[in-house]
């Protein structure tokens, strides 16, 4: 009863500041552009898509569409008249969700991955000794609508994926834990609220001030205007959530000990420079919809438990995905102006084999898309050259095991304990992400036990797996490592008592794109200018943040614009034809010299 009556307390509060934040259209212009410095480029439009089913993945209600999850389930629902040969650079989770509905529609689909295997941003593969090695720590929200349809889709999501404790945990230095512990019997927006109101993170003081932003923040309108909650939020991306929170009373220390870890495991920025539109879109979703704080994560590596149903559901399918080949070049026609005006194709392999194609789909993350690029369709279309302007950050993902459990810290013998069959989680510590105010990394967790699948070892213990961000990149491997253990045993000191046994270090120098203000503008649709070559990947724009979500948005929805393209006169098949007949009237035309005697 105590806790409902703080839980509502709290919300009163909030409900009654709505008009501190919403300024009225009657306020000056140069007040409410300062006020919100918002962004001067309008986000794509309905007007932008053809595809109804692509719209449906921008806009307002896309965050609380759970039907968003029967269509990926259940596929595009429509097979094409008319069959395309698609091409698709890049093997990640982008390229294959769109490979899967291509499919689907009856299309002729082939993949080309510069590395040995499939995944992109979210690879894993086993080193010499049967290691399982990732580029990053993957965690599922509970609002990843899509990519759950995807898993349904190919057997995946039932067995495949482990719910945690709706909590979220942070560990400080010294080994005291804080929460944000969503427990309670009743749903969002109150069990979020009464988790702020009870979380041990913060002090008296911060809570009340990091209460006085939330209370006059768009979230709160949302729970009354969701449109008019959101809209504000859009209008927040040319600030960062810093200068945000302190405007009308967030506290730097609300900031240093909750916000700052929450931010570097979102996009690895820190409050300083993330956008505040970033930041609050995920809390809004936390705010309305008591599943989207639920973590879940893989029975064991995303190769096993995500990448290859998705590979079988491809190959029974015809689609084939060729790894080890990048694309080397785009090939495509000019007008007389030299502009561009269709991709005929790619050169492939090291052999500049040319794979010639009815539409190309480049699924690349940004520094991939930068690469393949040519000059000139920066220099005629501005919507390319946008793309050069997105920042990327770097990360360092770190595994580290140990020979006892790390996060066990209540009972010694436990941790010491790595005797006998400790599979299926059931090793000493916490089964759950954590984060800390007091590390490098943004974000960690115990693999052996969150994810013991394939990560748990008999005979071994804690399996740390770690994500540190560019303050540390540049480091040796060898000295993050060092860092690494060094920081486990602050924020764990009675794992002082353990030793490393193993340990792999991934660099990935240009990862996410970088969640600064004024990059959600630069962000490109699906669909470009040139009539039969498409975008994917988490960075093109859709309404979710750079991750596994965002990338399988973009594959459903550079599918859709395909699919609604491809049939009818001056459809994606035609024009092919059309081209491809006047390339062979050109190549069979008589020279005027050659006329008959």
């Amino acid at each position: 009863m105590v806790r409902l009556a703080t839980a509502t307390a709290y919300i009163l509060g909030c409900a009654t500041t709505i008009s501190a934040f919403h300024l009225p259209a009657s306020a000056p212009l140069a007040a409410r552009t300062s006020a919100l410095r918002m962004s001067t480029a309008a986000a794509p439009t309905d007007a932008d898509f053809k595809s109804e089913s692509a719209k449906k993945q921008i806009g307002n209600d896309s965050f609380l569409n759970q039907n968003l999850m029967a269509r990926a389930q259940n596929g595009p629902g429509k097979k094409n008249e008319e069959k395309l040969k698609i091409g698709i650079v890049g093997a990640g989770l982008a390229g294959m969700v769109a490979a899967m509905d291509l499919a689907d529609a009856g299309h002729d689909v082939e993949m080309f991955e510069l590395r040995p295997f499939v995944g992109g941003k979210v690879s894993s593969w086993q080193d010499k000794e049967g290691n399982h090695i990732e580029m990053g720590l993957h965690v599922f929200f509970g609002c990843y609508y899509n990519l759950f349809g995807i898993m349904k889709r190919t057997g995946s999501f039932d067995t495949e994926l482990r719910i945690k404790e709706h909590v979220h945990t942070f560990v400080n230095e010294g080994g005291t834990l804080g929460a944000l512990d969503f427990r309670f019997p009743i749903g969002a927006p109150v069990s979020g609220l009464q988790a702020f109101a009870k979380t041990e993170q913060l002090g008296i003081e911060d809570k009340f001030h990091n209460a006085l932003r939330l209370g006059t923040s768009p979230i709160v309108r949302a729970l009354f205007d969701f449109d008019g909650g959101m809209d504000m939020v859009r209008d927040l991306d040319d600030i960062t959530f810093t200068e945000w929170f302190t405007q009308l009373g967030g506290s730097r220390g609300s900031l240093d000990r909750m916000w700052d870890p929450i931010a570097y495991a979102l996009g690895f920025v820190d409050c300083d420079n993330i956008s505040a539109r970033c930041m609050l879109t995920i809390f809004m979703l936390f705010a309305i919809r008591t599943e989207a704080s639920v973590l879940r994560m893989l029975e064991g590596s995303p190769q096993t438990c995500l990448h290859d149903p998705i590979l079988k559901y491809l190959g029974d399918r015809g689609v084939k995905v060729n790894t080890s080949m990048g694309c080397r070049e785009l090939i495509y026609d000019t007008d007389e102006d030299g502009k561009p005006t269709r991709v005929t194709g790619i050169k492939v392999g090291a052999k500049d084999e040319v794979k010639e194609f009815d539409a190309v789909v480049c699924a690349l993350d940004v520094p991939g898309i930068k690469k393949v690029l040519p000059q000139t369709f920066r220099d005629n279309f501005p919507m390319f050259d946008n793309i050069y302007k997105l920042d990327t950050v770097p990360i360092a993902t770190v595994q580290v095991r140990f020979d006892g459990w790390v996060t066990e810290m209540e009972d010694e013998a436990r941790m010491m304990d790595i005797s006998g069959d400790q599979s299926d989680g059931r090793g000493g510590g916490i089964d759950n992400l954590l984060y800390s105010a007091d590390a490098e990394f943004s974000c960690f967790a115990d693999l052996a036990l969150t994810s013991p699948g394939e990560y748990y070892k008999e005979g071994e213990g804690s399996l740390i797996q770690a994500v540190f961000d560019e303050r540390a990149f540049e480091r040796s491997s060898d000295q993050i490592v060092e860092d690494c253990i060094a920081q486990l045993n602050s924020l764990f000191p009675s794992s002082r008592k353990l030793k490393c046994t193993w340990s792999n270090v991934v660099k990935l120098g240009q990862s996410l794109y970088r969640e600064k203000p004024g990059q959600d503008k630069f962000r490109p649709k699906q669909a470009t200018p040139i009539s039969n070559f498409f975008l994917a990947g988490s960075y093109t724009y859709q309404d979710y943040l750079d991750s596994m979500e965002g990338a399988t948005r973009s594959g459903l929805m550079v599918a859709d614009e395909i699919i609604a393209r491809a049939d009818g006169p001056g459809g994606l098949k035609d024009l092919s034809a059309k081209a491809n007949a006047g390339k062979k009237s050109e190549s069979e035309a008589v020279p005027f010299f050659a006329s008959a005697q």
